[in-house]
Order: structure tokens, then sequence, then C-alpha cells
């Protein structure tokens, strides 16, 4: 017998199909032109609300500060810088800054106490998220109803005299009855409200310190002083400069508890007060308009120069 053999079918090589060339962006039409418009297109609609409700309302008043619109008729005559004359030579209209000095010292009350509370809650503290809680607390609560319930607080044989005759101490001072007592009140408000902020702005930022520095200064025997002084306080230094142009401006721009309190009766009538009434309670919207482009000037001009004075830092403290 004769043996056969079989062979195997020689195998024919596939040829591969050819690879596609990738074809970048700009090898497409319009490709190149559609990467660079994508970013304006995710920022056109917060640019058109930014432009709509702040920049346009910004120039609608500069141009009615050199007008003297009531608010009401359509005509507005051209008075140039006659407003801002007004303004400067009027005392009663520029004396009610001095007010906004009783906030500014409240401002640094509330500053103080808020970074004391921060540092020591940023350590291990048993409660510590309960006492977080009440401190940020009074500034979730809305200004108005604030404005009431501390109403009612001063007033003639209310909260604050009932507490101060258990210890033996009444009065029937009248807490907001005179400028000085009504706006050292009024800013001790303040302080309880707005606290919280600066509470938790200077709490965030300590927090963000590596703990290892904690750890290396108590094996060399740091006290908690000494902790603050040299590591807190250099690492917080952004955020307590940004807190001191808040409370500046803040001061300068209260309005809603004194407004709610006393309605700027007594002497409490801060700057933004007395250009609302102004605007609506004397017609005078281009004296109003003046008003309050003075108001923007003088803070920006105070925020510029205490930046000029307390640059911002790289800290760097690993």
């Amino acid at each position: 017998m004769t043996e056969t053999t079989h062979t195997a079918p020689a195998k024919v090589p596939r040829t591969a199909a050819p690879a596609r060339a990738r074809v970048p962006d700009g090898g497409r039409p319009g490709g190149s032109l559609l990467r660079r418009l994508t970013p304006w297109l995710f920022l056109a609609v917060p640019l058109a609300l930014l432009i709509t409700f702040t920049y346009v309302p910004v120039g609608n008043m500069i141009y009615y500060s050199f007008t003297d619109w009531d608010g009401v008729s359509p005509d507005r005559r051209f008075t140039g810088v006659g407003n801002y004359e007004q303004l400067f030579t009027r005392p009663e209209l520029f004396r009610v800054f001095f007010v906004s000095l009783y906030y500014l010292a409240a401002s640094a009350v509330q500053i103080a106490i808020a970074l004391y509370f921060a540092t020591v809650l940023s350590f291990d503290l048993r409660f510590r998220n309960l006492f977080k809680g009440i401190l940020f607390f009074p500034y979730l609560i809305n200004g108005v109803a604030i404005g009431f319930v501390f109403l009612y607080f001063f007033q003639d044989g209310g909260t604050l005299d009932s507490v101060l005759s258990w210890f033996g101490a009444g009065s029937d001072h009248a807490w907001l009855g005179d400028p000085q007592s009504a706006n050292t009140s009024l800013a001790g408000v303040s302080v309880w409200r707005f606290t919280g902020l600066n509470f938790v702005l200077f709490l965030g930022a300590i927090q963000s310190v590596p703990g290892e520095l904690y750890e290396a200064a108590q094996l060399d025997g740091a006290t908690r002083w000494q902790q603050f002084r040299h590591i807190i306080a250099p690492s917080i230094r952004p955020v307590l400069s940004l807190s001191v142009i808040l409370a500046i401006s803040g001061s300068l721009s209260v309005f809603e508890i004194p407004y709610i309190m006393t309605g700027g009766a007594t002497g409490t009538t801060t700057f933004v007060i007395q250009t609302v009434k102004l605007a609506f309670q004397f017609n005078k919207t281009g004296l109003a308009s003046a008003a309050a482009v003075v108001l923007l000037l003088i803070i920006l001009l105070i925020t510029w120069i205490q930046r000029r004075l307390v640059p911002d830092e790289k800290v760097d403290l690993v």
C-alpha cells in the first residue's frame, strides 16, 4: 500500500486594512473655531446674567447720578456734578458715616471672637460639632427676622431688662432711645449675627494646615499659644485679610438691622438708609445715585489701600 500524505493548504496572508488617518480638529472645517468657542458657550449664560443684573444697573446708577431724576418722570435733566457738590457741601448728608464707626468696632470684636473659637474648636474637644453649629446658626437666620426678635429684646421691660432684673441690675433705660446706646445695641446685634461667617472662614483655613505641623510642635513642647502664633496665624493670613475687607465694607453698608429696628431714628441712620430715603421717600433718585457711587468708590479705595498695605503672600509652612 502506498502511504498518502495530506498537506495542509497554505494560508494566504490577509492584507491588513489600511489604518484610517486621524485628522486633527484643525483639519475639519470649523473644528478649531468650535474648540475656541466652547469655553465662551459655557460662560454665555453666567456672563449674560452678570452683565444684566450687575454692570448694567451700575452703569445706569452712574448715569442717574449726573441728573436730577425723581425716579418716576421720564424727564432726566442733566446737572453735571451738581449732586456730588451737594453731597459734599451738606454736612448732614455725609455725617451719617460716623455711625459706621460703631459697626467697625463691632466688626473688630466679631473677628476676635470668631478667631478665638475657630482656634479652640480646631483642636480635639468634646461637643465641638455642637458648638460649631451654635456659632454658625445666627448667620443662617433672615436679617429681617433677627431685627424683629431683637426689637423685642431691647424694648422697655423686654428680655434684656428681665434678665438684668434677675441679677438685681434692673434698669428702666431705653436701650434704643438715645443715639449712643441705640447704635451700641444695634452693633451688638451685628456681632451676634455675623460672627458665624468669620468663624467658618477661619475654621476652614485652620483645618487646612497639615496635621504633621501640630504633631511636630507638640513633640517640641510648644504650647497652644505658640502653635497659634507660629503655625495658625501665618497660615490664615489671607483669610484674615479677606475678613478685614468684608468687615470694612459691611460696616459702611449696614442696612437691614437698623432699618428694621429703628428705621434710622434716634441717630441710627446709616449711609445706605439715608440713600434709600433720598430715592424712595424724597424722590431724589439722582442725589441718591450719587451717594451710592460715592459709597462704592470709598469701598473700592479702602479695599485697594488694604491690599497694598497687606499684600497676599504665599504661605509655605511645610
